[in-house]
């Protein structure tokens, strides 16, 4: 990671950089023709974004060069039918294999966008511009695009590397507050897998989040590191056969969870019970250190954020909508288990672990 422009970091990967820091939106054009100079820009956004940001983006590129594509907000419409909608929308538009998309809005625009560059004319370029912690923080950086299906979240999708991600801190001044909680999940999971100092970091901004400086020097502090840890990992293994699936962790349980919901629970809430949950299996299985869960659940709860199952959903479908999941191998749940806060399990065996049923029913209960 190395230091910009007063107030702005840029974290490095092998083929892109991602830019952070307050009030960088407008500097977005100079970003984008450097790293992907094109003919058009397509501009893809959501209801809620796009009213707010959409033309002040478009301005940086260029109005005459620029399209704005705008699909409906939120996880339910993340699906095979959006990419087709968004992909027959850039054929009439007369888009060609000169163009380039822009991602502007949270992990479901991002996400989104992305299947759709990665599979438009066989590829173009995309340039991410998250909007949300969540997405600042994870899903932007990695290269991961896809949609959901009924049968379960982004089991259809590729890799396909973004050109740059630029994140503005100020756009988060107009994120709802559930919305940063939920993005804070995600920083707790990076701590947990990488770093502890940068946990205990996490868990110290939890009683003031409410009166945090979205744009100030200790959010930005708070992003980077959170990008560094995950840029790390995904630099030493792109296509997770190794390594990357560490950023899994919670997600096993939190994917089946969010899926189960109809996508009424934020992804970071999900997230979080999901790691309160798989940080009990992997005490319980002994592959993590006493006291491991409940420091984890102690800070999941510090936010707010949830740390048990909704009533209504039972234990067993639960389960079975883990064996649906894309890291499920031979029918069977595959699951990234902390060892302890700031350290992963598994290494010798692939950094994933087959959990039995019943030691997931245990957790559950």
């Amino acid at each position: 990671m190395t230091a910009a422009a007063s107030g702005t970091r840029r974290i490095t990967l092998p083929t892109y950089e991602v830019t952070v820091g307050a009030g960088i939106l407008e500097r977005l054009g100079d970003v984008v023709r450097e790293v992907a100079p094109a003919h058009r820009y397509a501009i893809v956004t959501d209801t809620n974004v796009g009213p707010t940001y959409a033309s002040r983006v478009q301005s940086a590129l260029g109005a005459e060069r620029t399209t704005v594509f705008t699909v409906p907000a939120g996880e339910a419409h993340k699906n095979r039918e959006s990419w087709s909608r968004m992909t027959d929308e850039l054929f009439s538009a007369r888009f060609g294999r000169d163009s380039a998309i822009v991602a502007l809005g949270g992990g479901v625009v991002g996400d989104l966008a992305g299947f759709v560059a990665a599979t438009f004319m066989r590829g173009v370029p995309f340039i991410q511009v998250p909007t949300t912690l969540l997405s600042m923080i994870d899903a932007s950086v990695g290269g991961k695009t896809g949609v959901d299906t009924p049968a379960g979240k982004n089991l259809v999708g590729a890799f396909h590397q973004p050109a740059a991600v630029v994140a503005d801190l100020r756009a988060l001044g107009t994120l709802p507050f559930a919305q940063l909680i939920s993005g804070m999940a995600e920083a707790i999971k990076h701590g947990v897998i990488a770093d502890a100092s940068y946990f205990d970091s996490v868990a110290a901004v939890s009683d003031r989040i409410d009166e945090i400086d979205v744009a100030g020097p200790q959010m930005l502090d708070l992003v980077a590191r959170s990008i560094e840890i995950k840029a790390d990992v995904v630099a030493r293994d792109e296509r997770e056969t190794g390594l990357r699936k560490i950023l899994n962790f919670g997600h096993t349980l939190g994917h089946a969870i969010e899926h189960m919901s109809g996508y009424s629970i934020l992804h970071g809430e999900a997230v979080a019970v999901g790691m309160v949950l798989e940080s009990r299996i992997a005490e319980r299985l002994g592959v993590a250190e006493p006291g491991t869960a409940l420091r984890v659940e102690s800070v999941v709860r510090a936010f707010g954020l949830p740390a048990s199952i909704p009533e209504r959903m039972s234990p067993d479908d639960v389960i079975e909508a883990t064996h649906g999941d894309k890291k499920a191998r031979g029918g069977k749940a595959q699951y990234a288990l902390p060892a302890a806060v700031g350290m992963m399990a598994a290494e010798n065996d692939g950094w994933s672990v087959a959990v039995p049923d019943a030691a997931v029913r245990e957790a559950l209960a």
